[in-house]
């Protein structure tokens, strides 16, 4: 139990009704999970007001609220506090509630458009085989040592995510390996947590639903960096244009790495293939389980990470070679007649080019790609045109199908992503709104050797149409007819 007082530090109030000298037993923001003795903070959300539900909070046993606004009346015995923003308040009052865990262990944070999960996942699997203790926080799976707990979020809100890493803490964690979304960022999630280094892997087309415009995006991504402390480390993708953009104003410890371009950790692609990566990375001849050039620059983010955390180069290079990264990226199996089956999580242009592009360097010689592609319900419009275009343009054969469709029309989704279809593709396309059938179609229309993409879900086990969420899993779908296929 800890008093109101004790959770304030670095909080700026403009004014203050109560002593502060209340014991809080909890802090919550949304108003049905008050218990008796919670300090509510009512955020201002996209869909809803906290503000609106402060009376409430208050009947059900709130003892302190922290809000931008006061109720014109409450009744009851309740200290209140007034911020400039609610959402800043909250991560500086729940990382207090929880004796600032992040503090207490290193968090390293992985922001970007494509990669965080695979860095993320790849950074804790290597620090556990290299015999640490660890957590991970990702879009797949939160961890804390070998204990999965469900993830609903990239980056869970800030009382959760302190919640998670004080449990790291008493677990004896010496690191967590975080994802840090940009929702999480505009949304001041990540406030009051201290990191000790942010890796940076690419920037490209995404989520525009929420930030409107790529600047604000590309502003959100960098206000991560530009409160990185002193202490800290910065590690950008040297070969991205916006690599330099997030160290512009970084007090931290500027580092880069890179393929292409001058860089302070650098590597070179030897052989690209199915079976694995052969590169040379610091004069060391590396084989590596995973597969293409983006998974090269995944690898060298982790190398460049662990090198900056003090680790070994030779066990970093020999733990790495053994290791695969997240689950539905880019997981493949062999049907018995040798049709080769991928499924991948890109839901990006720029993601979607990137395993096109991969299958394209290492295909041996006429095996035809067919892809199945969806793009997901009240999410960014802008990029389906352009995600459908960039299928036809790296396939031989696209077959448009739902994703999760959400409070969407499944139809209409399809419909504005053939928008983006070139009339010299369109004979090669085909649009099947049920995702089980699109598969197996696709199934269907290979040949021996041919390759079928399943893109967009990944590691999801459910598909969501009209709110309601079933079991759906890609590898499961393909699996099934591949056994069809003996």
């Amino acid at each position: 139990m800890k008093y109101l007082s004790d959770i304030l530090e670095g909080l700026a109030f403009t004014e203050l009704q109560g002593s502060a000298d209340v014991e809080i037993s909890a802090v919550v923001f949304d108003s049905r999970k008050v218990v008796p003795g919670s300090l509510f903070v009512a955020v201002k959300g996209t869909l809803t007001d906290g503000h609106d539900y402060i009376e409430q909070a208050v009947k059900d046993g709130a003892v302190a609220v922290i809000c931008e606004v006061l109720p014109a009346h409450v009744a009851g015995e309740v200290d209140f506090l007034m911020v400039a923003d609610s959402s800043v308040a909250l991560g500086i009052v729940s990382a207090n509630f929880y004796d600032n865990p992040s503090a207490k262990l290193k968090l390293i944070g992985i922001t970007g458009t494509n990669g965080k999960t695979t860095i993320a996942t790849l950074l804790y699997k290597l620090f556990r085989d290299l015999g640490y203790k660890c957590g991970l926080l990702s879009t797949v799976e939160n961890l804390v040592n070998d204990q999965v707990i469900a993830a609903t979020h990239t980056t869970p809100d800030p009382v959760a995510l302190n919640m998670l890493l004080s449990e790291m803490v008493d677990q004896g964690c010496d690191y967590c390996f975080m994802e840090v979304s940009s929702h999480a960022i505009a949304q001041h999630r990540i406030g009051g947590l201290k990191f000790s280094g942010g890796i940076f892997s690419n920037l490209t087309h995404d989520h525009l639903d929420y930030h409107k415009t790529f600047e604000s995006y590309l502003k959100a991504k960098k206000a991560f960096f530009d409160g990185l402390p002193a202490n800290a480390f910065a590690l950008t993708n040297g070969d991205d244009k916006n690599g330099n953009v997030m160290l512009q104003n970084t007090k931290a410890h500027k580092k880069t790495y890179g393929l292409k371009s001058m860089a302070d950790y650098k590597a070179r692609i030897i052989e690209n293939q199915f079976e694995g990566l052969l590169m040379q990375i610091d004069n060391e001849e590396v084989w590596f389980k995973m597969v293409g050039t983006f998974n090269a620059y995944n690898l060298m983010a982790v190398y460049a990470a662990a090198m900056l955390l003090d680790q070994d180069k030779t066990k970093i290079l020999t733990s790495l070679s053994k290791l695969t990264g997240a689950r539905g990226r880019f997981d493949y199996i062999i049907a018995p007649n040798k049709i080769i089956g991928i499924v991948d999580y890109a839901h990006s242009p720029d993601a979607v080019q990137n395993i096109l592009s991969t299958i394209h360097d290492i295909r041996k010689g006429n095996e035809k790609v067919i892809t199945v592609i969806g793009c997901g319900g009240d999410r960014d419009k802008t990029k389906r045109p352009i995600m459908a275009k960039t299928a036809c343009e790296w396939s031989d054969k696209v077959i448009f199908t739902s994703d999760n469709p959400r409070s969407e029309e499944p139809a209409q989704i399809i419909k504005e992503m053939e928008e983006g279809v070139d009339p010299a593709f369109k004979r090669h396309t085909l649009s099947i709104a049920d995702r089980r059938e699109a598969i197996k179609t696709a199934c269907m229309l290979a040949r021996p050797g041919d390759i079928v993409l399943i893109a967009g879900k990944g590691h999801e086990k459910y598909q969501e149409v009209k709110g309601i969420r079933s079991h759906f899993d890609d590898m499961e779908e393909l699996s099934a007819v591949f056994e069809q296929l003996k």
